[in-house]
């Protein structure tokens, strides 16, 4: 069996197309738990019933998340909130997303040396759900930007439901580093 490709090397930028939200949980606990295994703390900027099916996922893996929660090992945020504490009228601002996102990665890492969290954020797809595609764009760019300061892996996911066109997601994958299949694998490239 093919071993599926995750990384926690800080500058991992990887992007899931889902057209399910099952299909999605199952790469997006994949990817926590090997890193959680590794030592790697993690953070989740997602819906309420996203971080829940995630949970369940993570549970069903044999991982203790209350646990983890208490130690700050496994962060959770809602996605809308996040996004509500650096943007105004439709416009991100730079500097309070920073603050925010350095926030919750020094509160994870509590001070370890080393330390590379993991990330899964649900926040692009809530705004280009939204028909916020350049926010979305742009904060695509400032977890790139963010990528250079703090060592994170970073997993975005966007519902397929919402790309009319095949420039949408040229657009998206242009600021990722790896495309995972659906089943969280890199895809072949022939």
């Amino acid at each position: 069996m093919e071993r599926v490709v995750h990384s926690a090397s800080p500058g991992y930028h990887a992007v899931r197309f889902y057209e399910n939200e099952k299909s999605l949980v199952q790469v997006v606990a994949a990817f926590l738990a090997e890193g959680l295994a590794g030592g790697h703390p993690a953070i989740v900027v997602a819906s309420p019933s996203q971080r829940a099916s995630i949970i369940r996922a993570l549970t069903a893996r044999s991982l203790d998340v209350v646990q983890l929660q208490r130690a700050n090992d496994l962060v959770l945020l809602d996605g809308k909130d996040t996004l509500a504490g650096f943007m105004t009228d439709g416009k991100i601002d730079a500097e309070a997303f920073t603050n925010i996102m350095c926030d919750a990665i020094k509160r994870t890492c509590r001070g370890r040396k080393d330390c590379t969290v993991r990330i899964y954020g649900q926040m692009v797809d809530i705004l280009w759900q939204d028909g916020q595609q350049d926010a979305a764009l742009r904060l695509e760019m400032l977890w790139n930007q963010l990528g250079h300061a703090e060592a994170f892996s970073l997993l975005c996911g966007y519902a397929m439901g919402h790309f009319y066109k095949d420039v949408d997601v040229h657009d998206v994958c242009s600021h990722h580093t790896d495309v995972l299949s659906a089943d969280g694998r890199r895809p072949r490239v022939a």
